[in-house]
């Protein structure tokens, strides 16, 4: 999986190499917003959503005035809703569970538009997990969980200019894992997956 991830971002560096023109601007952002998270099986099935947010930085370098290479960090909450734990007594408690992850996306961003203000982005991400635990009992479940979460990142958006330096922008993000998050499962694979509206502020530098 790791050599498909790379394979791709080779790719995604090719078609942007291929796409430029005259280099452009960097452009760096920090923003956040609502998260809508849950797990789903191989099979499409999945669990109750789980509401949590995200936050982070960007940077996007101008290959063209429409195509750029953009990278974020950010803090990513993942999970799901009313899922199920026993405690050392075996009761059966339901239960949230609150997964926390450092993520970084490397995207192809596309500026489409009469004045490039609206975008779309799309490209791998590797999640880090920094915690897992339940809400119900408080217990730290990181033990049970893979550190690194691989998948695809899509994203649509649209900026309004402030000045010449400085936009705000609107953005739909969405994440879909391609690899088994637990440790051990001997079920089909139960993969990451979350949605969220972002809002931020971008600097031309």
């Amino acid at each position: 999986m790791k050599s498909l991830l790379f394979i791709a971002t080779l790719t995604v560096f090719g078609i942007l190499s291929a796409n430029a023109q005259n280099r452009g601007d960097v452009e760096l952002g920090a923003g956040g917003g609502v998260n809508v998270a849950n797990v789903s099986t191989m099979d499409g099935q999945n669990t109750s959503s789980r509401v949590s947010f995200n936050a982070g930085a960007s940077g996007e370098y101008y290959f063209s005035d429409r195509w750029g290479i953009k990278a974020k960090l950010m803090y990513d909450g993942k999970g799901w809703s009313d899922g199920f734990i026993n405690d050392e007594e075996f009761y059966t408690f339901i239960t949230d569970f609150k997964l926390s992850y450092v993520t970084l996306p490397i995207m192809a961003n596309w500026h489409f538009g009469s004045k490039r203000n609206w975008y779309l982005n799309f490209g791998p991400y590797v999640g880090f997990l920094v915690s897992a635990e339940d809400s119900e009992l408080g217990i730290d479940l990181k033990d049970g969980f893979k550190s690194t979460d691989f998948g695809l990142a899509l994203g649509a958006g649209y900026k309004f200019r402030i000045d010449d330096n400085i936009k705000l922008y609107v953005e739909y993000d969405g994440q879909s894992g391609l690899t088994e998050i637990f440790e051990e499962n001997s079920g089909d694979a139960i993969r990451n997956g979350r949605s969220s509206l972002n809002v931020g502020v971008l600097f031309n530098l």
